[in-house]
């Protein structure tokens, strides 16, 4: 590692001005991307800000047909969580898919969300669930949180304090997982409600990203054979040792399909 300077913050407040003090802060929330990044010296911030004394960016709660999640709440505790499996059981699936339970007993869905890794899990729900994103200053909606490869709509020393998920009709995840890190080669989640019909997908591209074709299809008919005939293109999807793009944009279709069956 770099030398940084270590802060722990006591209010969302001083995290956030800790960071705009700071040269170049990052902030440290489960550490299952941030402290491996920093042992490779990766990355080398001026300062660390700890989030983990935050009892603000913590809990799950229903309000306004909605599921709100803190930044700070791990991803076993989504999956445990009885307002979660009730409300919208396909997230809590999707959490209890997250690596291993040493991961998820420390990972927070915020941390995952801002790091925003090509083939995490979280980007999944939050675009396939219409989700919205809130930071310690705005809220971001789902279609316009997600930026890039590692990349969001999150401005420098912005931080994620919770996200809220509309509670769907029906909603299912499937993903085909790397079988050492668990992350997913493909993952799709499928969902229906008061926010239309949305398929998302995660693993296969740069960045999360919607199957409009797929999603207009479902509409009229809710069944997997209505999407067993859409593929996607696999010119730009990833490529790697594990699948190659045509493998990848196979998967696409296979994964929406057994997510339609689920939810259905």
């Amino acid at each position: 590692m770099y030398e940084f300077n270590y802060r722990r913050a006591n209010s969302v407040f001083d995290a956030v001005e800790s960071s705009a003090r700071a040269e170049d802060a990052s902030y440290l929330a489960g550490g299952m991307t941030l402290i491996p990044v920093l042992k490779f010296r990766l990355a080398g911030p001026s300062d660390v800000i700890d989030l983990a004394g935050l009892s603000e960016l913590k809990g799950i709660r229903s309000e306004d047909g909605a599921v709100v999640i803190g930044a700070m709440t791990t991803h076993s505790e989504v999956a445990g969580s009885a307002e979660v499996r009730q409300a919208i059981p396909a997230l809590g699936d999707l959490a209890e898919s997250i690596g291993d339970p040493q991961v998820r007993n420390r990972g927070t869905i915020g941390g995952s969300i801002a790091n925003a890794d090509p083939a995490a899990d979280y980007p999944a729900a939050v675009v396939g669930l219409g989700a919205t994103v809130h930071t310690n200053s705005r809220a971001i909606g789902a279609d316009d949180f997600f930026t890039g490869m590692f990349e969001t709509a999150l401005e420098p020393g912005e931080l994620v304090t919770s996200v809220s998920f509309p509670v769907p009709d029906r909603a299912a995840y499937m993903k085909f997982p790397n079988p050492a890190s668990r992350y997913a080669i493909v993952g799709v989640m499928v969902s229906q409600g008061n926010g239309g019909t949305r398929v998302a997908v995660t693993g296969a591209g740069g960045s999360v990203f919607r199957v409009p074709e797929m999603e207009q299809a479902l509409v009229s008919n809710f069944s997997p054979e209505a999407v067993a005939g859409i593929s996607v293109s696999a010119d730009g999807l990833n490529e790697d040792i594990h699948a190659s793009a045509e493998y990848r944009a196979h998967l696409v279709t296979v994964m929406a399909r057994r997510a339609v069956a689920a939810a259905g």
